[in-house]
């Protein structure tokens, strides 16, 4: 979407284009479409710019999705959010790699006791 588009566009459609846009990108990273999240980036960069030159600094409306279902989404809008609630962002991003590291470590110990099954 052109920038005059989105300069005609409400603070709450502007977050809902986000939240698509991201929603996407988590379907793009799960069949191995990088060049279609690359794409998807470049747009949610300009929604970011968007909100960003808007009175008042618009992102801030992205903090309501630190607690949204989707983990991509919650991901990028605290990345977007950091300068603006840095306290807010980083409990996300923290809750983020904490996620992370309880799944990897799930996968890791599934993965362990499979290859003692094998022997």
């Amino acid at each position: 979407m052109n920038r005059d588009k989105l300069g005609k566009l409400t603070i709450e459609e502007l977050v809902e284009g986000f939240v698509a846009i991201a929603l996407e990108q988590d379907k793009a990273l799960r069949h191995g479409q990088h060049a279609k999240y690359n794409r998807l980036f470049d747009q949610m960069e300009t929604i970011k710019q968007e909100l960003q030159e808007r009175t008042g600094d618009q992102r801030q409306a992205l903090v309501a999705l630190h607690s949204h279902p989707n983990a991509l989404v919650r991901l990028k809008s605290a990345i977007a959010t950091l300068a603006l609630a840095p306290e807010a962002a980083q409990r996300t991003l923290q809750a983020s790699a904490n996620a992370m590291n309880t799944a990897s470590s799930l996968c890791s110990g599934h993965d362990k006791r499979a290859r003692q099954r094998e022997l």
